[in-house]
């Protein structure tokens, strides 16, 4: 006596798929287990390295526009800021005119764009410090110190050289335990002009920055970072201090 057939098995849809994908497997397992043809290494390097630029690319524009909206607050909010007081023997003196306004605004304009990066914030990193002090006096022609300002919290990151209107100049950045960094601008000052000789001391607060410099024998220098004036006027104390 002939047995009846047994009823054909329903499997759901998820099911199926899984079985089809393991036929599949199975098939092509060969193929899976061979190297990527050189071909199409090479056009996943390069659609990775097109990803990366246009990634640069945004990121030069964002850093561009915040570097923009810094250089548009000091322009505007550039008035009699100056403080009234002492420091080292040197008054801070409020003036009509602006002082040192192109100098300044370059130092911003370099805490900008240079601060915010995570992989390349400097050209030489402060393990070659002694490097970094002889190659930047060598390019500025004059001796130059690095501060120290541990005693304020902040350990040397790097530096590195940049073009100014009146030559080349210099960008040191520090950065404190919460990531917090502060950059020291410095460079020759125009010979001709009337703030190149003598020293003073000014402070100038934007809507994001702040930056507290002085001039001391032709040369310029300005202390840049997002804090208040007298945690500021603390740091560039030191600086001038050891400078």
């Amino acid at each position: 006596m002939n047995r009846p057939a047994p009823p054909p098995t329903h499997h759901s849809p998820d099911e199926e798929w899984d079985r089809l994908r393991r036929q599949l497997r199975q098939l092509h397992a060969p193929v899976l287990e061979e190297a990527p043809p050189p071909g199409l290494l090479a056009a996943a390097k390069a659609f990775e390295e097109a990803v990366a630029r246009k990634r640069r690319q945004a990121q030069a524009l964002r850093w561009s526009g915040m570097a923009a909206a810094v250089v548009l607050a000091f322009g505007a909010g550039w008035s009699a800021n100056g403080l009234q007081g002492a420091t080292g023997g040197h008054t801070m003196a409020a003036t009509q005119a602006p002082p040192l306004h192109g100098f300044v605004r370059e130092a911003a304009v370099a805490y900008s764009l240079y601060v915010p990066e995570k992989r390349h914030p400097v050209e030489v990193r402060a393990a070659e410090e002694q490097h970094l002090v002889q190659w930047l006096s060598h390019r500025l022609d004059r001796p130059l110190k690095l501060p120290d300002l541990a005693s304020q919290g902040y350990a040397l990151v790097g530096g590195r050289l940049l073009p100014g209107t009146a030559g080349a100049r210099a960008q040191f950045m520090y950065q404190n335990a919460e990531g917090q960094r502060l950059t020291l601008y410095l460079g020759q000052i125009d010979a001709g002009a009337p703030e190149a000789r003598g020293a003073a001391f000014r402070f100038e607060a934007g809507p994001q920055l702040s930056t507290f410099y002085w001039v001391d024998d032709g040369f310029g220098y300005a202390l840049s970072a997002p804090l208040g004036r007298d945690r500021l006027l603390a740091l560039a104390q030191t600086v001038h201090g050891q400078l």
